[in-house]
């Protein structure tokens, strides 16, 4: 098996899709997208260059509901996606995949059609800052959510249209810093840096700002 470099892994995301899931982050993105809040993923020699076994070793071990694939721009890595995504589909065929991708589906080639065909659910577009959406899992109203699988669609349907109140989002930390999970509504994270300042807490670096 191939390699597939990532910026991290989690497990469980309950932000990124019904259920309880494992969620992998790929390193490398050339879309650069205004207000992205995941610039740390954008350096393709950053994060960590992973063996797709040892993805797959750690996606059999968990009791994950499904898997959530996000970014960084997985499809720049479409060889080694589709290598664990067909892994996935081979030890897990009830377990539904939801792939993030910044690409319009007339915008890929025969090579990372070949990985997005084995998601369930994709999420496609740019992330655009100036247009806003209250839609579950999507950053902005453009992105949309397309239903590819029989699994896919019984498990989704319920959320195409879906507006909930407040965005599903978590919060991790480690040595390297303190990770949020999901897609936060625009001005959310300049209203969480200016609440942690008034309480004296100066964040060093922020993933949504160079």
């Amino acid at each position: 098996m191939s390699t597939l470099r990532i910026s991290r892994t989690h497990f469980p995301v309950t932000a990124l899709g019904p259920g309880t899931r494992l969620g992998v982050w790929a390193q490398g993105c050339p879309l650069a997208c205004r207000g992205c809040m995941s610039q740390d993923t954008w350096n393709p020699s950053g994060g960590t260059e992973v063996e797709v076994a040892d993805l797959v070793a750690l996606w059999t071990e968990l009791d994950a509901d499904g898997l959530t694939v996000s970014g960084g721009e997985p499809l720049q890595q479409p060889e080694a996606l589709r290598e664990f995504l067909l892994a996935v589909r081979e030890t897990s065929p009830g377990k539904d995949v939801l792939l993030y991708t910044g690409y319009e589906e007339s915008e890929l080639d025969e090579t990372q059609l070949a990985a997005a065909a084995l998601a369930d659910v994709l999420v496609t577009g740019r992330y655009d800052v100036t247009s806003p959406t209250s839609l579950i899992w999507r950053g902005s109203a453009n992105q949309r959510m397309v239903l590819r699988t029989d699994l896919g669609r019984r498990r989704y349907e319920q959320f195409v249209d879906h507006e909930p109140e407040h965005p599903p989002m978590q919060t991790r930390s480690d040595a390297d810093g303190v990770w949020l999970i999901g897609v936060p509504r625009r001005g959310a994270l300049t209203a969480l840096e200016r609440r942690l300042r008034a309480l004296g807490l100066r964040p060093e670096d922020v993933s949504w700002r160079p």
